[in-house]
């Protein structure tokens, strides 16, 4: 065997063994570098200027490469890579972005289009450049910050020094590693208005302003903050009776996302539409033609219920602080963006004095070297520290008014004055030069002084001069919340089996109920006195001997049920009326006593109310006296549905008959109208509009001149132009001036409604025809001002009473004239009081309040002689057994 050398074994006793490095911790401490960078370095905005790390990097750019000219964007583009490390189309998107929002960038191509989502032309085909506003309030390098870029090769800002709340005004977005941000753009000219207010200590309030307008439902914004929410609505008008037209979208989405919602509702059977035309151009217009017979007003409701018409947006306030993420809301933002535009400010009005007071420096030393010629103390000087300190001794009497010490940079600054210019030297120039420079220094100092009358002067600058335009776009306004089942469209069929107690849309063989919603619920009774409220569905089990099955109203207390059951085998029986107004789902409800084997004689639902007669008739059992009486069912006590009733017998009950239908004992329905929504209620809001039978009928009257009557419902969508609102009274002329465009003569009319339902127009159709004046009173009165013509006095005003100086005529006439002369101000006075004559109702009765739903009539025992027989009429469903 060889022998292993010496020196080998000296080698392998010295080489090092391997080490083994733990990577436990590691995964966690560069997952969290990685989602620092992500917020810090990407997603999430900085509170400083309001500005993303590439949106500061893209406007850095710009400002590199302006020269007021427009510049490829793909130019710009690639000139931001030297200070952003990602890929180009990341930097192309988001200065697409910029440029949309239509505030920093004046765009010049195809960018795009924020209302149908079209996206912007290749950025080699589009160019851009500052607008004006962004070269006023974004650059100032004197107060930048500066850093190096990402290789070190170029210096980019920390922050550009904005001195305007940019952040609300752009809104942002980003979803960044563990957190996201959402800031919703707000109006420019209410941002200037909140920062006044607020430097000027007062309270302010900021809602969102969206560049797709539309209406916006503010009341849980919450400042902007987590857990907010705004809901935003298109705007929706009525073309026609078969037409609508949508004007205006809600933020977040465009016409083709909104239009493909709708066409999915429309296949989904929620709504119902004939077919869409988008006709969006610079201004969004989308006609959705609906088919005949379906209301224009439901279908509205519906699209805000089922489509994109209505969009509910959660902000997020979250911004950078110092290289931190702080969650903060509008308002705060708001404040510490003005609160750091008036620092910016005073940075720079002191870069400026300081800079002024070297020029008044620099012009005195100049004026004390050339008027007192210290320039030729150094004529005989052979070295240059000689020719410094020549200068030096020569200046030193005349430098005791200067503001600082005179520096050797000061002196050689002295000696490169041309010889030419001190020959020119104007002494009475160089002195208004430098009074011009003291008035400028004074004028800073006093801004210095009184920063905050500065800083708000500086705004209301902003606001002139740039505030063209910007006027708000997205309504405020107080949503009346959709019911989704009130409004959806019935778009399946509801049938019942009896027999088997099973209801669904599935049982086509069985007795048919009615049309309904798959989103619907249904109450149904059995013959046991059994009631239950569940959702539609295929098919579902209730019970054996189903007595009825309707769509079931929440909150509904109109709809009265009328009840006659046996308690127990054998029991008495009694007599009830209740309302259903609200449940729990899939609970089954005993509306008798909860005796075994009760039963249910009679039963009838009433949408309105109603309360019939019908004719109790007893078995021949021992001596009864009475074997036959009627109930009056407008006679007892309506109370919840748990109520045991009022006994009818002790006897045993051969049959139930219905002798008389009955009318509504409810009183009318009181309507109001909310202002705030635009929108019919009967809770109570807003103002009175009158009590409402089935009939009754609201009059509405727009400033065009339209006039139609129509019955009230929730649902009803009214425009903006209605100027009258009310119950209508067909015998009550309405009186009416306008302007006619063609005889360019005001006319008098007065008219009944002839075609109720039907939108007519009761002014000419010429384009310049207007409605000036129309009254509903009885007997209203005008006041006629005239115009001055020249030389002449004026003429007096003249009062009309409209009664009397035109009888009613149809709604097609054009009315008498109401003068020859040119009129100035037409004004509606005072009416003649009038005491309308009352309609007497043809059948006193007895009614019920909805709110108690109670009368003061109690039954005793059937068989007594007092039990009431009268009653008429019936609208509901009834059920003998």
């Amino acid at each position: 065997m060889s022998e292993i050398p010496e020196d080998s074994l000296n080698e392998q006793e010295h080489t090092p063994q391997e080490t083994i490095t733990k990577i436990d911790g590691m995964y966690k401490d560069w997952f969290l570098d990685y989602a620092s960078y992500v917020i810090l370095e990407r997603a999430v905005p900085a509170i400083e200027d309001g500005l993303k790390p590439v949106q500061r990097r893209i406007l850095h750019s710009m400002k590199e490469l302006d020269d007021g000219r427009y510049s490829k964007v793909a130019n710009i583009v690639g000139h931001t890579m030297q200070y952003h490390p990602h890929g180009d189309a990341s930097i192309a998107d988001a200065m697409v972005q910029i440029g949309q929002k239509d505030l920093l960038i004046d765009t010049q191509g195809n960018w795009g289009n924020i209302l149908t989502g079209d996206s912007a032309a290749a950025s080699r085909y589009i160019e851009a450049r500052l607008s004006k506003f962004a070269l006023d309030v974004v650059y100032n390098p004197k107060i930048t910050e500066w850093q190096a870029s990402y290789d070190g090769r170029k210096k980019e800002p920390v922050n550009l020094p904005i001195m305007f709340p940019l952040l609300l005004a752009q809104g942002a977005e980003g979803i960044a590693v563990g957190l996201s941000t959402k800031v919703l753009p707000h109006n420019f000219i209410e941002l200037i208005d909140a920062s006044v207010k607020h430097l000027q200590g007062k309270r302010f309030t900021l809602f969102p302003d969206f560049p797709t307008a539309g209406i916006i439902d503010v009341t849980n914004y919450n400042d902007g903050l987590r857990g907010g929410k705004i809901r935003v609505r298109a705007k929706i008008s009525q073309q026609d009776k078969n037409t609508l037209v949508i004007t205006e979208i809600p933020f977040s989405t465009n016409t083709s996302s909104l239009i493909d919602s709708i066409l999915k509702a429309n296949e989904k059977g929620k709504i119902k539409i004939k077919k869409i035309e988008d006709n969006t151009a610079a201004d969004v217009e989308i006609l959705i033609h609906l088919p005949p017979g379906i209301s224009p007003d439901k279908t509205i409701d519906a699209l805000y219920a089922f489509t994109n018409c209505e969009v509910s947006i959660s902000p997020l306030g979250c911004i950078i602080e110092e290289n931190r993420p702080l969650f903060v809301g509008v308002s705060e933002m708001l404040r510490r963006s003005t609160d750091n535009t008036v620092e910016l400010l005073r940075q720079d009005l002191e870069v400026r004095l300081d800079e002024l007071e070297e020029q008044w420096h620099y012009a005195s030393l100049e004026r004390i070297f050339i008027e007192n010629r210290i320039y030729r103390d150094i004529e005989e000087e052979e070295t240059w520290e000689g020719v410094i300190r020549a200068i030096d001794n020569g200046l030193k009497p005349h430098i005791a008014h200067l503001k600082r010490a005179v520096t050797e940079e000061d002196i050689v600054r002295l000696t490169e004055i041309r010889i030419k210019r001190i020959s020119k030297f104007d002494i009475d120039k160089a002195q208004q030069k430098i009074d011009s420079l003291e008035d400028q220094i004074a004028e800073i100092k006093h801004h210095l002084a009184n920063l905050i009358e500065y800083a708000i002067a500086y705004f209301n600058r902003l606001k002139k001069e740039y505030s063209t335009g910007k006027e708000r776009k997205t309504e405020i306004r107080l949503f009346d919340d959709v019911d989704a089942t009130k409004v959806v469209i019935r778009n399946t069929k509801l049938y019942v089996n009896r027999a088997e107690g099973f209801v669904g849309t599935s049982l086509k063989r069985d007795e048919y109920v009615c049309d309904c919603s798959d989103i619907d619920e249904i109450i149904i009774f059995t013959e046991e006195g059994k009631m239950m409220v569940t959702k539609v569905d295929a098919k579902t089990f209730i019970g054996k001997n189903i007595i009825h099955v309707a769509v079931f109203k929440k909150k509904d207390k109109r709809t009265i049920y009328n009840l006659i059951y046996r308690d127990g085998k054998g029991g008495p029986s009694y007599v009830k009326r209740f309302a259903v107004t609200s449940t729990t789902r899939d609970r089954e409800y005993d509306l008798t006593n909860g005796k075994k084997d009760s039963t249910v004689y009679y039963f009838s639902a009433n949408p309105n109310g109603e309360a019939e007669v019908v004719t109790v008739l007893l078995r021949q059992v021992g001596s009864i006296k009475k074997l036959k009486w009627d109930i009056d069912f407008a006679e007892i006590l309506i109370k919840g549905r748990d109520s045991k009733g009022n006994l009818v017998t002790k006897y045993s009950v051969k049959r139930i008959e219905l002798k008389e239908k009955g009318i509504s004992t409810l009183k009318p329905r009181k309507i109001w109208f909310d202002d705030a929504v635009q929108r019919l209620n009967v809770d109570g809001r807003g103002e009175l509009v009158g009590e409402f039978r089935g009939e009754d009928r609201l009059l509405i009257i727009k400033q065009s001149g339209l006039i139609k009557t129509i019955i009230p419902e929730l649902t009803t969508h009214f425009d903006d132009d209605m100027i009258v609102l009310e119950k209508w009274i067909p015998k009550k002329p309405i009186s009416a001036i306008y302007f006619d465009g063609e005889k360019e003569r005001y006319f008098v009319k007065r008219f009944l409604i002839e075609n109720e339902g039907k939108e007519e127009l009761f002014i000419s159709e010429h384009p310049k025809s207007h409605l000036e004046i129309v009254s509903t009173d009885w007997k209203p009165m005008a006041e006629v001002e005239f115009t001055k013509e020249r030389g002449k006095e004026r003429k007096d005003n003249q009062q009309i009473n409209l009664e009397e100086f035109i009888a009613v005529k149809g709604i097609a006439a054009l009315g008498n004239q109401l003068t020859k002369e040119k009129v100035n101000q037409i004004n509606l006075l005072d009416s003649i009081p009038y005491e309308a004559p009352e309609e007497t109702p043809a059948i006193e009765l007895e009614v019920f309040d909805e709110e108690t739903l109670e009368t003061p009539k109690d039954i005793n025992d059937s068989n007594s002689e007092d039990i009431p027989e009268k009653g008429e009429g019936n609208g509901g469903q009834i059920t003998l057994f």
